[in-house]
């Protein structure tokens, strides 16, 4: 993964929680549908997870506080030593290692039940990376283990191409904050993402600034990538479906 990708989690970590009204409600809301979902097509607990896009641990530490097994990884340095923080502060156990999701050398387990990458990663990377992103979660899971991710609805957004998200307002008055999205496209499939957090204190207002790239990543391109890695059952939720922000992919490894 491109070294922008890496430093814009880097200049984020530390303010990442901020994009959330309440985050610890969001890792709650999120876990209590992520796992009902993995129980359906994985019966039994606890299940052995690798989270290898675990950025501050939205969705590793709702694995873990669920009772599972949960290994999570990250390309940003700084998002896994507050993605450990994090944990500690909660009183759960996950082993945390610095690694790109097109290796995962850095991570000498295999075998998991679930493999997962959530929170629109896949999308920072060209087509090859997600062909070799997508191998080697298959090394990662035990035949019938199961790929989970999740992307933002490019099938839809790169017909209507937005150019802002939000803002929306968190907070009371004196301890506001607003965040929003601005998106510059560039050229048919690619958009620079710039990430504003502002924040009233002490009388005064102070806006953040984080900027990376992303790739429209359709629906076809990923299954078929998938598939052609040897997975199957390769299915496909909408957020009304199941009430995940995202659209969801899950996909079984033969």
């Amino acid at each position: 993964m491109e070294s922008t990708t890496r430093d814009f989690y880097e200049a984020l970590a530390d303010h990442y929680h901020l994009i959330f009204e309440d985050w610890d409600k969001s890792i709650a809301r999120q876990a209590a549908i992520l796992n009902p979902l993995l129980h359906s097509v994985l019966p039994g607990t606890p299940l052995k997870i690798l989270d290898c896009a675990c950025g501050i641990g939205t969705q590793a530490i709702g694995f873990a506080l669920a009772g599972h097994d949960v290994v999570a990884s990250d390309l940003s340095p700084a998002a896994v030593a507050r993605a450990r923080r994090e944990a500690e502060s909660r009183g759960v156990s996950i082993s945390f290692a610095v690694s790109d999701m097109t290796s995962l050398a850095e991570i000498k387990a295999s075998g998991f039940d679930v493999v997962a990458a959530l929170d629109n990663a896949l999308p920072h990377l060209a087509p090859a990376q997600i062909v070799q992103a997508v191998h080697s979660m298959s090394a990662k899971l035990r035949p019938g283990g199961v790929l989970l991710a999740s992307i933002r609805d490019y099938d839809c957004l790169i017909v209507e191409r937005p150019t802002v998200q939000g803002p929306v307002f968190y907070g009371a008055p004196g301890s506001r904050r607003i965040v929003h999205q601005i998106w510059d496209w560039l050229g048919e499939e690619r958009y620079a993402v710039h990430q504003y957090i502002t924040v009233q204190g002490d009388g005064q207002w102070r806006s953040h600034h984080f900027a990376s790239e992303y790739r429209c990543v359709l629906r076809s391109e990923l299954t078929a990538a998938l598939e052609n890695a040897g997975f199957a059952e390769v299915r496909w939720l909408m957020p009304k479906e199941s009430g995940f922000y995202q659209p969801i992919v899950m996909a079984t490894k033969l």
